[in-house]
């Protein structure tokens, strides 16, 4: 009987292993376009960060299928880098939004750039 146990067990276990590999959210080239542009910051690396911006908010194919946490709010930062502040305030919102526990972060930058 022991055995038996055993062997549904060990089956259960293989089959339960047997998920998904497909991520949560879609980075695309988020890994190199940052570190390209940590390493050198000049206006081509900084547009190809933009358009990888643009490219996770658009076209996520996770599993969520939402934007990663921390997206609107870096590409609100870049908006507010150029000037462009409404839009900034536009996307910090919509990461407090999707993202609740950033509340408290986002509330403190929209405050500074309200003032």
């Amino acid at each position: 009987m022991k055995k038996y146990i055993f062997m549904l067990f060990t089956v259960a276990l293989t089959l339960s292993s047997c998920s998904s590999n497909q991520a949560l959210y879609s980075w695309y080239k988020y890994d190199d376009t940052t570190h390209a542009f940590a390493k050198k910051q000049n206006e081509k690396t900084e547009n190809a960060l933009i358009e990888n911006f643009d490219k996770i908010i658009n076209k996520q194919k996770g599993t969520r299928k939402v934007v990663p946490p921390g997206i609107y709010a870096e590409r609100g930062y870049y908006f507010l880098k150029s000037g462009r502040t409404s839009e900034a305030l536009e996307y910090f919102n919509k990461e407090k939004q999707l993202y609740p526990e950033s509340t408290v972060f986002m509330d403190r930058i929209i405050k500074r750039i309200e003032k």
